[in-house]
Parts: structure tokens; C-alpha cells; sequence
């Protein structure tokens, strides 16, 4: 293949995001030209509005899809946390990229974590996930939405709009920002369970074989072996932004899986959760039958008050 084109968002990490694949696959096919092309989607034009109540996480793909579709793109670089779990006809994830830290963050120009925040202290997080596990460990927080590209969001903390923000520690190390606020530190997983693919990029394509095995070189097994194991997970519950569901499976060298999950309510009011430990040959089945163990324990029903909350 002579040019190989990647559709991308526009914002700074999007950019980044795409510039680093562009970078690996120079290098691993000299001869072949990589592109950049920039796209708007309606997940970065709509700003005011939460995404669960504008349709979720495929806000930030149908745009790159129809560029791929109509022959403008062959790739797509994702985030994989706002990648759906299934694909419209003709596209497939032909890779998933080694992961970056996986916790979220505490961002706060006055105070040093959040167990120091003060009572009552304002939290800036759209994400359900984030707003329940902030409420489940500190109910006495408020809790208001943040939207925006990290820039954007950095400065409103700065503005005073906030005493504290929760970001993707991923991002801040891919952006190199990590000094722009006094205080950032990442979450212990055990108090914010991370999103779904969280840290790791997701290499979509169409499915087209010659593309497929050119992108399939940016395959991270772990990330691959994680990522399944949350995917299914969601996927099995029928979740996605709409919800707050956290899922976090990690590899270890011994071949053993550590896997943290958690559903519930917005306002912490209600959850469920659970851990587990299990040998990495299971990772095919065992996020869906993590899943049914959430459904008899009446997960589905818990996510669907909790949709319907979040689309009041």
C-alpha cells in the first residue's frame, strides 16, 4: 500500500492520538505514506449537553466511519473508552495499542487529593462512572458537569469554576501536561474503578484485509487480552456512557487476571460490585459471564433506573 490515510478528531489529544500511529507505522512500513485527515464530529460540536443525553460514546465516531466508507480515510484512531462495543456493518477494531496508566486523576489548584477536599467541595465530571464512584467514597461532594477538550476543562479549574476536576491520567502523560495544575494525582483503582479500555487506543478500519493486516502490527496482547475482558463485559449488559458501569482488568505476568467491576446508580444510592481473579485462557468468556453474574443480581434492571435518571 503507497498511502495509507487516518481520519481524526481535531482536538489536541485526538491529534496526538493519531500522530503517534501515524509515527509507528511509518516506521514499521518506510516505504508507505500516512496521512492525517481532520474531522468534526457531533460529539466535539455539542458542548453543553451531557453525552448520555445525546446519544453516548458513538457521537465521536460516526464522522470518521463515513470518511472511511466513502473512501476519504482507512483508519480511524479511537481512545478505546468511547469506542462501542459493536460495530456498524463493514468496520471492525483491527487493533488495540499497548495501554498508558489506566487510573483517573484528581486535578485541583487548592487542594492536594480528594480525600482533602473540603465538605461540600464542587467536582467537575460529566462521566456517570466518575460521578458515582466520587459520590460512593465522598457523598458529601457536589458533583456538576464538565465538558470541553482537556484545555478547555484545565482552565475552568483554574477560573475558579471548580475545586477539583477528575480527568484521564492517560491523557495528561500523553500530552505532557502534568505540571499545568498545582496538584495532580492519580485515583487509587480501588476508589475509581476505570471506563471500559481506559489508556488504551483502538485502531478501527474497514474490513478490508490489506488494511486489517497492516494495523494488525499495532496489536498489544495484554491490551488486547484487558480490553476483550471489559468489551464483553459491556457489551453483555447491553452499557455503555449512558450508564455508570466501571470495568478494569489487568494481566499479570504470571498469567493470572485481577478484574474489578462496578454498576449502579448516579448518586451512589445504589451498586453493585465485584472482583475477581482468574488464568488468562479465560479471557474469551469470562467478561460475559462476569456480566450474567451483575444480571442475576439484578444489574439490568439497576441500569435502566439509572438511565432513565440520566436522561431526565
Amino acid at each position: 500500500m503507497e498511502k495509507l490515510i487516518i481520519a481524526s478528531r481535531g482536538s489536541i489529544l485526538a491529534l496526538w492520538q493519531s500522530e503517534h500511529i501515524k509515527s509507528r507505522l511509518e516506521g514499521m512500513y518506510p516505504s508507505m505514506k500516512v496521512e492525517i485527515k481532520q474531522y468534526k464530529t457531533q460529539g466535539d460540536k455539542i458542548l453543553d449537553v451531557p453525552l448520555a443525553k445525546i446519544g453516548g460514546k458513538g457521537l465521536f465516531t460516526k464522522e470518521l466511519e463515513e470518511a472511511m466508507l466513502k473512501g476519504d480515510a482507512h483508519i480511524a484512531v479511537h481512545s478505546l473508552k468511547d469506542v462501542p462495543t459493536r460495530f456498524e456493518n463493514g468496520f471492525v477494531l483491527a487493533a488495540v495499542t499497548k495501554r498508558e496508566d489506566v487510573r483517573d486523576a484528581f486535578l485541583s489548584e487548592k487542594y492536594m487529593s480528594l480525600d482533602n477536599l473540603p465538605k461540600g467541595a464542587v467536582v467537575g465530571t460529566t462521566s456517570l462512572r466518575r460521578k458515582m464512584l466520587l459520590l460512593k467514597h465522598r457523598p458529601d461532594l457536589v458533583i456538576k458537569d464538565l465538558r470541553g477538550n482537556v484545555q478547555s476543562r484545565m482552565q475552568k479549574l483554574k477560573d475558579g469554576v471548580y475545586d477539583a476536576i477528575i480527568l484521564a491520567t492517560a491523557g495528561l502523560n500523553r500530552l505532557g501536561i502534568k505540571n499545568e495544575v498545582k496538584h495532580i494525582v492519580p485515583i487509587d483503582e480501588s476508589i475509581m474503578i476505570p471506563a471500559m479500555g481506559q489508556a488504551a487506543l483502538g485502531i478501527e478500519t474497514r474490513n478490508d484485509a490489506e488494511i486489517i493486516k497492516i494495523v494488525s502490527t499495532l496489536m498489544d496482547e495484554s491490551s488486547h487480552i484487558e480490553t476483550t475482558i471489559e468489551r464483553d463485559f459491556i457489551d453483555t449488559l447491553n452499557g455503555g456512557c449512558q450508564v455508570p458501569i466501571g470495568v478494569n482488568a489487568k494481566l499479570y505476568k504470571d498469567g493470572k487476571i485481577s478484574i474489578n467491576a462496578v454498576v449502579g446508580m448516579p448518586d451512589a444510592s445504589e451498586f453493585i460490585t465485584e472482583s475477581i481473579v482468574v488464568t488468562k485462557d479465560e479471557y474469551k468468556t469470562i467478561g460475559a459471564k462476569l456480566a450474567n453474574v451483575f444480571i442475576d443480581k439484578g444489574a439490568r434492571e439497576l441500569l435502566k433506573r439509572a438511565e432513565a435518571i440520566a436522561f431526565n
